[in-house]
C-alpha cells in the first residue's frame, strides 16, 4: 500500500513538473508583455519623430533624394507616427499624420493606382496600401475606404498566373519582394474589414513558399535562386502574419536569418521585417532579438535625431529613420497588423 502511494505521488509530481513546463513554453512563446522599450529607445524615437515631421512637405508628403513626393517614402514615415499611435488630428504629431493620409488619398489614380503625381511602382502602391489600412482600421475615416478599396482591387487583378507581383500594375512576372508587400497590404485591409479572396492569398503563399531554398534554409528573390538575409525576414513575417505559425519553411528560415543579421545588403528594409517576424515568433527570441536591435540600432543615430549612416543600395535618411522608429516600437504594439 505505502509502496503504490509513493508511486502515485511520484507520477503526480512528475505530471505537475511537465504542466508546469509545457505552460511555461506556452507563455515564453506568446506573451507579448515580455519586452518593453527602454528609456533611451523612448527618448530615440522621440527625437527621430521630432525630425520626420520637420522633414514633411508642405503637401503632406516625404522625400528622399530621387524619390521625390513619393508614396512609399510617405507610407514608412506615416507608419513610423503609427507605431507610437499618432493618429490623424489625435496625439502631438496628429497634423503630420492627417496631411500625410490625405496625400495618400489625393495621390490615387481612377484606376486605384497609389503611385502618386511623380510616378511611382508596385512597392509604392504596395506601402500605401499598407498604410491607409492602418489608418482605415485605427480612425474608421469614411474618406479612406473608398480608395482602399480600389487599391486593394487593384493588386488582386494584378496577381499574375504564378500567384505573384512584379513592378507595374498588370499580371506579368513575380519576385518575392513585390509579392510580399502586397500580401502584407492585403492582409491589412483583411484585418480593416474589407474582403480579400482566400484563393488570392492562398496563391500568392504558394509563389513565397516556392522561394524557399531547401538547401539554405532561407528564402530567395526567385525560385531556384540563392536566400538572403532581407528576404527570408520578410518571408518569415508573412508567413506568421498570414496565420502560417506552423509552416514548415519558419523554423530553418529563423535560424538563417538569426545567422544572416549583420548582412548589408538591403540592411534596412531586412531588419524592418526581421523585428516583426521575431515578433510574432515570441519568447526568449524576441526579446534576445530585440536588445540586439537596441544595440545595433541606437549607437548609429544621429545627433539631429536621425539615421544617415546608409548602407548599401539603402535610400536615403527619411527612410531609413523612419524604420529605425519602427522597429523600435514594436514592443509598443500598437499597429494591428503587426499584433500578435
Amino acid at each position: 500500500m505505502r509502496s503504490s502511494l509513493l508511486a502515485f505521488m511520484a507520477l503526480l509530481v512528475a505530471l505537475t513538473s511537465i504542466a508546469s513546463a509545457s505552460a511555461a513554453d506556452k507563455k515564453d512563446k506568446t506573451a507579448p508583455d515580455e519586452v518593453k522599450m527602454n528609456e533611451q529607445a523612448r527618448k530615440a524615437t522621440a527625437k527621430a519623430l521630432e525630425w520626420l515631421a520637420s522633414k514633411q512637405n508642405s503637401d503632406g508628403s516625404w522625400s528622399e533624394g530621387r524619390y521625390p513626393h513619393n508614396t512609399a517614402i510617405t507610407s514608412f514615415a506615416l507608419l513610423a507616427f503609427l507605431s507610437q499611435g499618432h493618429l490623424p488630428n489625435q496625439g502631438l504629431y496628429g497634423p503630420e499624420v492627417a496631411k500625410g493620409c490625405r496625400y495618400l488619398i489625393a495621390s490615387a489614380r481612377e484606376d486605384g493606382y497609389l503611385a502618386g503625381p511623380r510616378g511611382g511602382n508596385m512597392y509604392c502602391h504596395a506601402m500605401a496600401t499598407l498604410a491607409l489600412a492602418e489608418l482605415w482600421g485605427m480612425t474608421g475615416d469614411k474618406d479612406i475606404k473608398p480608395v482602399l478599396s480600389k487599391a486593394v482591387d487593384l493588386i488582386v487583378g494584378c496577381q499574375n498566373h504564378e500567384g505573384g507581383w512584379r513592378y507595374e500594375p498588370r499580371p506579368t512576372g513575380a519576385d518575392i519582394s513585390v509579392t510580399i508587400m502586397q500580401v502584407m497590404a492585403l492582409r491589412a485591409a483583411k484585418n480593416s474589414g474589407l474582403h480579400v479572396k482566400d484563393e488570392t492569398m492562398r496563391r500568392a503563399l504558394g509563389y513565397i513558399k516556392r522561394c524557399y531554398n531547401h538547401g539554405q534554409g532561407g528564402f530567395a528573390y526567385m525560385p531556384g535562386q540563392a536566400p538572403g538575409f532581407a528576404r527570408t525576414a520578410a518571408g518569415v513575417c508573412v508567413l506568421q502574419l498570414t496565420g502560417e505559425y506552423k509552416a514548415a519553411e519558419i523554423h530553418d528560415a529563423v535560424t538563417y536569418m538569426k545567422q544572416h543579421s549583420q548582412d548589408r545588403y538591403h540592411f534596412w528594409y531586412g531588419h524592418y521585417y526581421a523585428s516583426h517576424a521575431m515578433h510574432q515568433v515570441g519568447g526568449r527570441e524576441w526579446e534576445d532579438w530585440y536588445g540586439h536591435i537596441c544595440d545595433t540600432f541606437l549607437p548609429m543615430q544621429s545627433a539631429d535625431g536621425s539615421w544617415t549612416a546608409r548602407q548599401r543600395t539603402e535610400v536615403g535618411p527619411v527612410y531609413q529613420t523612419a524604420i529605425a522608429v519602427i522597429i523600435l516600437s514594436v514592443p509598443m504594439n500598437y499597429m494591428p497588423i503587426f499584433q500578435r
